[in-house]
């Protein structure tokens, strides 16, 4: 999959990347999907067993078909320290490196992680829509900022999620009387459309099929080598550029 080129680059310290997703935040675009959606890819990164390497898995899910159409991995060094608030910054190198390998082209891509319900409303989804410039929803298993009431215990009911009174995501049950995930607009979808796609994407499981697949895809590669995978794949490594 082609993909822009990039609007930032990736070395600065903690207070730098601050002050780019301040920035950054101005251009994130909340608008309606144009298009039906059929194809979902999940995002998902996890951390070698040392921490110094982060790897990507990307799934395409096709909605119609309920069943997954393609797997990508990349792994990438981790060039920025864990900061709360600051995930994206270790993550979406590498994020970015795997959803490059595509052969299609999704409709809009799920991350396990925020979107607009981050701090400076630039989480992981928000910052990769705006790198991508597609559509990007957020699913996160756990609350960043923002306080929230319980939803109902019914599939699909949802509470929203505010901060200081502004609406950044809606806090969602996707199957009866079990924990909600936080769902919030990442790039290029509005909030309801964030929550038709998470519930589409919804089987018999809490977590949405692209990314609960993703996830699995991950766990189950961490402990694999990355520098034989490196060697692998150096033709991807303008992406961390």
């Amino acid at each position: 999959m082609k993909i822009p080129s990039p609007i930032h680059r990736w070395s600065m310290t903690p207070k730098a990347a601050v002050r780019l997703q301040q920035r950054l935040a101005q251009r994130v675009r909340i608008e309606p999907l144009l298009a039906d959606v059929r194809i979902v890819a999940g995002v998902d990164v996890a951390f070698s067993p040392d921490g110094r390497h982060a790897l990507a898995g990307v799934v395409l899910y096709d909605l119609r078909a309920s069943c997954v159409t393609e797997t990508q991995l990349a792994w990438r060094p981790t060039r920025f320290p864990y900061v709360p608030g600051l995930l994206s910054f270790r993550e979406a190198p590498a994020a970015l490196a795997a959803i490059r390998k595509l052969r299609q082209e999704p409709d809009v891509f799920l991350l396990d992680a925020q979107g607009m319900a981050h701090p400076r409303r630039l989480g992981l989804a928000s910052h990769l829509g705006l790198l991508l410039d597609r559509p990007t929803i957020g699913c996160a298993k756990s609350r960043l900022c923002g306080q929230h009431d319980d939803p109902p215990a019914a599939a699909g009911r949802s509470a929203h999620l505010l901060d200081d009174h502004e609406v950044i995501g809606a806090v969602l049950r996707t199957r009866p009387h079990v924990k909600p995930l936080y769902v919030s607009a990442g790039h290029r979808v509005t909030l309801d459309d964030a929550i038709h796609v998470v519930m589409a994407c919804v089987t018999r499981f809490r977590l949405p099929e692209p990314t609960r697949h993703a996830h699995m895809l991950v766990t189950r590669h961490r402990t694999d080598t990355p520098p034989r995978l490196f060697r692998q794949h150096d033709s991807d490594r303008q992406a961390d550029s």
